[in-house]
């Protein structure tokens, strides 16, 4: 896939402060995680859907989840947001819709040609 996402050095420099400390086993590339986490929500993909650049889908939920728990993310947001001179809205949509197949009026109508109502019938 050559429309992959890549956090620069620039970027990872500004978001590292706000990485939870590793304790234990070291965790594994932050950069390479925390970008596949943002291609997948900015896709709208499901996790198994994620590309393999970006290493196991089961990895980036866990870190996607651990860290949203522990409230990483908006730590981040909070902590880019206070970093610009002017005061300003900064708003993230995560609007999902989903919508079942039977929702839509679009299929045939039962018992006539062309589905008009009073319609005669030709033989």
């Amino acid at each position: 896939m050559s429309n992959l996402f890549w956090l620069s050095d620039a970027q990872m420099a500004r978001l590292r402060p706000f990485f939870p400390k590793s304790h234990g086993k070291p965790r594994v590339d932050d950069r390479r995680v925390l970008s596949g986490i943002i291609f997948v929500n900015r896709n709208g993909l499901r996790w198994c859907d994620a590309p393999r650049e970006y290493g196991p889908a089961k990895t980036l939920y866990n870190r996607w989840k651990r860290w949203s728990d522990n409230g990483v993310f908006a730590r981040i947001m909070r902590g880019l947001a206070a970093e610009s001179a002017e005061s300003k809205t900064i708003m993230i949509d995560a609007t999902y819709l989903k919508a079942h197949r039977t929702a839509s009026s679009l299929r045939a109508k039962k018992g006539g040609a062309g589905g008009r109502a009073g319609a005669p019938r030709v033989a």
